[in-house]
């Protein structure tokens, strides 16, 4: 669709919000960008200001554009897609998406096996984990908070994860490629909260902003608890999609 079809049974409000909706996606309008007036709509569709109204409106509820009073309406960084179904590490489904992922280490050492993890992997209560915490950011904007303990008892080899530098590497490519550790399923939760002062300041937003908090137990096919991760996702930036039946 390039024009505003009058014999077509689709409403036309619906028709100029697919034309502004494939002209943001193909990037004639790009992030940032303030789209045309009202009145400049209306006029270049030949529509009453009302339908420009309400197809931006549409665009709105979509997560496309955000208004900004006195200014117009501007092109909103699209939300990374994440699919529950499958286990795919920060890497794999951001590349996927067409992002460019990278990460900064915060923390990447030995540490006492937290109790609650202990308890649920039946570990004993001084045992160790490796605690790898990261912020992990997409064409270079913090999109989560990462929490990743990982269990050595599964593999001794998995220490070699404290030498590595892990701002470069993925560590679902480091367990599946280099030790050819195979995933078999994962347990996950997901729940709604808000941003602490310091989750707040390194996710690039406001104390109290929405924020969605993951926790993933991973196991390898053996039946072993490889890993358990925390995350923290801002909720502008991020939503995940799943497939029932």
């Amino acid at each position: 669709m390039k024009t505003i079809d009058r014999s077509s049974p689709i409403p036309i409000y619906h028709q100029l919000y697919e034309l502004l909706k494939i002209k943001i996606e193909n990037g004639e309008f790009t992030v940032g960008q303030y789209l045309p007036s009202e009145t400049s709509l209306a006029k270049r569709y030949g529509v009453s200001r009302l339908t420009v109204r309400q197809a931006l409106s549409k665009l709105v509820e979509d997560g496309l554009i955000e208004k900004h009073r006195g200014k117009g309406t501007k092109v909103k960084s699209r939300k990374n897609v994440e699919n529950l179904m499958e286990l795919r590490s920060f890497t794999e489904e951001a590349k996927e998406s067409g992002h460019v992922p990278s990460s900064i280490v915060m923390q990447n050492t030995l540490v006492d096996t937290p109790f609650f993890v202990a308890d649920k992997l039946n570990l004993p209560s001084k045992s160790k984990m490796i605690l790898l915490k990261r912020l992990r950011l997409l064409d270079g904007v913090p999109y989560v908070i990462e929490w990743a303990y990982i269990n050595p008892g599964v593999d001794t080899r998995l220490l070699n994860i404290l030498e590595m530098d892990m701002s470069k590497a993925s560590l679902y490519d480091y367990i599946k490629k280099t030790l050819e550790i195979k995933f078999e399923y994962a347990y996950e939760t997901l729940e709604v909260g808000h941003a602490s002062a310091e989750e707040a300041r390194l996710l690039s937003i406001k104390t109290g902003d929405c924020v969605a908090l993951r926790k993933r137990f991973t196991y390898t096919e053996n039946g072993e608890c490889i890993e358990y991760t925390q995350s923290i996702y801002r909720g502008d930036k991020y939503k995940f999609k799943i497939r029932k039946g």
